[in-house]
């Protein structure tokens, strides 16, 4: 990011003593001394600049580049080359990246679009200009059911969401009087007489319920009945959603949705090291002033010409924390550019021939690991994009194979979360993957359970 240091020692020093650090290694005492790289690189002290970029070539070309089966929030789909060059432009990708409310004409009609295309994916009428990601979006979605019902404390909160979601939730609620219930899971899913249990327990005290689909082990949540129940019980209904999967299932608004939440990673962006990416929300007009952010809507200039405007701009972190809509970074523009340019360039046909192609993808190797393999399969049911299945080797036996193949196999989410079984393995196949990466991987799972 920063081709050029133009600082002194002398410099460094008085900018490290006004912080009151002693040195540049104390601003990493709280990263865990087994990741720090602990040695000097093994470059003289002196290079011509030609010369060190050819010795960090040279260096960079030892990393090894694999197949990517990994899922779990963040996905390896195409991205088309339009989106890396327009977002690459330097009118776009400036030292605020752009975030400040005097945004140009230009900024605030992408803005605009994205919000419309949020809007019509979901169903809902509603959306912003973004948020931080699809993890605080649910603490901002919670926040907003909240701030709709005087006097009730709980949110339901299904088992079956992501674990970083559910601890980004007790970090945002953590010391507020808000009690998160978990709706425990049933075999990969959670059913509705779970909810309606809960829901008849606690009464007038719940304000929320959020759920997500498809879920952390890629299994489409049955939500018929959800939105009845949950507005009988005069609480509003949360739904997070992979946005590809829109492009053919069911949408937030047609389950009952008051509130729908995601992540925009597969929209356009790389899975980087775990972000950066944005997080949506919709919402339905009645909930539109409790909603967190920017609103950009479209309206004519003095000489009647079509124009943008920040229609709504929430009370965010710029105003006394207790009295602010909320106190996370409201904004990602950059990342909503190419999530906006991302889904111009499919179109709404592609949108839908994509979420189709991740569908039959993922399906695809599922059966043949349960049927050829004989692996056996957590959730059952429709899934999206992902699965899980159980694992009946060591995890050392089973990753052999694909290390040795190159290839980064999925995820175990024992390592998410302590409290799943260690034999569970989730295997996420996107529209890139092809039927000989697709064979590829079966060999590598056969050999590892041979």
């Amino acid at each position: 990011m920063i081709p050029y240091l133009p600082h002194s020692e002398a410099e460094i020093e008085a900018m490290l003593k006004k912080i009151g650090v002693s040195s540049i290694e104390d601003l990493f005492s709280d990263v865990p001394e087994a990741v720090r790289f602990s040695k000097p690189l093994n470059m003289p002290d002196s290079m011509a600049e030609a010369d060190v970029f050819s010795e960090m070539g040279r260096m960079a070309e030892m990393n090894k580049t694999k197949l990517l089966f990994t899922g779990g929030g963040q996905y390896d789909h195409a991205i088309p080359s339009v989106v890396p060059h327009l977002t690459g432009r330097s009118e776009f990708v400036t030292a605020y990246t752009p975030y400040q409310p005097e945004m140009s004409q230009g900024i605030l009609q992408v803005l605009f679009e994205f919000q419309s295309a949020i809007a019509e994916i979901t169903g809902l009428p509603v959306s912003n200009a973004s948020l931080y990601d699809g993890h605080t979006a649910a603490s901002e979605a919670c926040t907003m059911a909240l701030n709709a019902r005087r006097k009730a404390h709980i949110m339901l909160v299904a088992g079956t969401i992501h674990p970083h979601t559910w601890t980004v939730l007790n970090s945002y609620f953590g010391d507020l009087d808000v009690e998160l219930v978990k709706l425990q899971e049933t075999a990969g899913r959670v059913e509705l007489k779970t909810l309606t249990a809960a829901l008849e327990k606690d009464g007038d005290k719940v304000a929320g319920v959020l759920v997500q689909t498809p879920n952390f082990y890629g299994a489409l949540e049955d939500l018929s009945g959800w939105g009845d129940a949950v507005h009988e019980a005069g609480a509003k209904l949360i739904i997070s959603a992979h946005p590809l999967s829109l492009g053919v299932l069911t949408s937030p608004a047609e389950w009952g949705a008051d509130i729908a939440i995601g992540d925009t990673q597969p929209l356009g962006l790389p899975p980087y090291f775990g972000g950066p990416s944005a997080g949506y929300i919709a919402c339905d007009k009645s909930m539109m002033r409790r909603m967190p952010g920017r609103i950009v809507g479209e309206t004519t200039d003095a000489d009647g010409k079509r124009a943008f405007v920040l229609t709504l701009q929430a009370r965010e972190q710029h105003i006394k924390r207790e009295r602010a809509t909320s106190n996370i970074c409201s904004n990602q523009s950059l990342a909503a550019l190419a999530n906006t340019i991302y889904m111009v360039a499919i179109g709404p046909g592609g949108f839908s021939e994509v979420s189709e192609r991740n569908l039959n993808a993922a399906a695809s190797l599922r059966v043949r690991l349960t049927g050829d393999l004989k692996l056996e399969d957590y959730s059952g049911g429709a899934v999206f994009n992902e699965f899980t299945v159980k694992i009946p080797v060591s995890r050392e036996k089973w990753l052999a194979p694909f290390e040795a193949a190159g290839i980064a196999p999925g995820f175990f989410p024992n390592n998410l979360d302590s409290s799943l079984p260690e034999n569970l393995f989730t295997i996420a196949v996107t529209e890139k993957r092809t039927a000989a990466e697709l064979e590829r991987y079966i060999e590598c799972a056969r050999e590892a359970l041979g």
